[in-house]
């Protein structure tokens, strides 16, 4: 299917906090996320590559020991494996594109 609209994907609760819309081709996963005030990515770390793009809010990230503040247009490169963490300071609108694809996300 060549086209997609977010509206139309189910939202998927992931974790507290966090709700989620899904692309899955052979290769990545887009995952739109939208996150709610205060909500807590706790520490971990998976084999796929992920980049994390704020569309929307504050949120604070920290990638292996290295802790930043993410607003919109800034981006962060999770290498494979990194132990991650997070929190979200506002509201958030988040699209993370992991590659290989995140089958549990299916």
């Amino acid at each position: 299917m060549p086209f997609q609209r977010l509206a139309d994907l189910d939202p998927r609760l992931i974790m507290p906090g966090f709700q989620g819309r899904f692309i899955h081709t052979d290769r990545v996963t887009l995952a739109f996320w939208e996150i709610e005030a205060g909500a807590k990515l706790p520490e971990h770390a998976h084999p796929h590559q992920q980049i994390a793009t704020v569309m929307e809010g504050r949120f604070e990230l920290t990638v292996a020991g290295e802790t930043r503040i993410l607003e919109p247009g800034s981006a962060a490169i999770i290498p494979g494996h990194a132990p991650h963490s997070g929190q979200a300071l506002t509201a958030c609108r988040i699209l993370d594109v992991f590659q290989p694809p995140r089958d549990d996300y299916r």
